[in-house]
């Protein structure tokens, strides 16, 4: 026993009521999700860095790395070791990532609508007689 006279056991109750619940923390919490101001599909400019001045399309956002990978840019060679798809290996090109902020947007991808298109439904004009 402590000098304060506070039981251990109490000082364990005090901390498990004061700790916050991780169920209750789950419910209130929100992903967050980095906004980019390129995203698949854009065609960009590269602004900076050894590829300055090359523009394509990009093809995939890697938000974790803060990374695009752009059609046709920092193309490398990846060496394959030999498998039942390349029997004798192959050494395989690929674009390779860049960071986004050496990225400039040249033009968006033009949106395109998901499922079908809503017909303006005509009504039957009935002859009054």
């Amino acid at each position: 026993m402590g000098t304060t006279g506070i039981l251990p056991i109490e000082i364990a109750q005090a901390r498990r009521l004061l700790a916050p619940q991780a169920g209750s923390l789950r419910r209130f919490h929100v992903m967050n999700r980095i906004k980019f101001h390129v995203k698949k599909g854009d065609n960009v400019e590269v602004v900076s860095g050894n590829f300055r001045g090359s523009s394509g399309k990009i093809l995939q956002v890697l938000p974790k790395k803060q990374r695009v990978l752009i059609e046709g840019v920092r193309i490398i060679k990846k060496h394959l070791r030999k498998s039942q798809d390349n029997p004798t290996g192959k050494i395989a090109e690929r674009e390779g990532p860049i960071h986004i902020s050496n990225v400039r947007l040249i033009e968006k991808e033009e949106k395109t609508r998901k499922g079908t298109k809503k017909q303006a439904k005509t009504k039957p004009e009935k002859a009054k007689s």
